[in-house]
């Protein structure tokens, strides 16, 4: 069975996890949800979901999603999910990343030379890192798949799901 991870950390946002999530299991893949410590988190609302690995714990991933909301800068600080994102990055897997989840794509250093989008208060981070900053709801570059927010979630993972087929 194909495994996806997800990463999750607290102030999450759950729209960003749970469409993920559930688009991950409807393709027949086998989500895995990933962070810093194998325990519970909560999201902005207070929802709250169990991460069942860490990076060290995750094993072959066939792809890899970023959530956004206020997580990514908690992740980012994680010398284990910055290896783990770096190692799907560098190996050519899908990697997808939403809202403020390409924070965590700069501090792995995926970003520069790459066409790239974000939430717009993160911009200036993906250009400063390098990143050809494209204002599009959604951006494909390779195996990299960016979106802005929400709103975008549909085509964000139309996407990445066929980068796995």
């Amino acid at each position: 069975m194909r495994r996806i991870g997800i990463l999750l950390a607290d102030l999450f946002d759950e729209r960003e996890f749970i469409y993920p999530y559930y688009r991950v299991l409807e393709a027949g893949l086998t989500p895995v949800v990933i962070g810093p410590e194998a325990k519970e988190y909560r999201a902005k609302s207070g929802f709250a979901w169990r991460a069942e690995a860490t990076p060290e714990e995750a094993g072959e991933l066939f792809g890899l999603l970023i959530p956004g909301g206020f997580a990514p800068d908690y992740l980012r600080r994680s010398p284990e999910v910055l290896a783990l994102v770096k190692g799907v990055g560098e190996r050519g897997r899908p990697l997808g990343a939403i809202c403020h989840g390409p924070w965590v794509l700069i501090s792995a250093g995926l970003v520069r030379g790459r066409k790239v989008t974000g939430f717009p208060s993160i911009r200036d981070d993906l250009l400063n890192a390098g990143g050809l900053y494209q204002e599009a709801g959604v951006v494909v570059d390779g195996p990299l798949v960016t979106a802005q927010g929400p709103k975008d979630l549909p085509a964000f993972m139309g996407a990445f799901l066929r980068l796995l087929s």
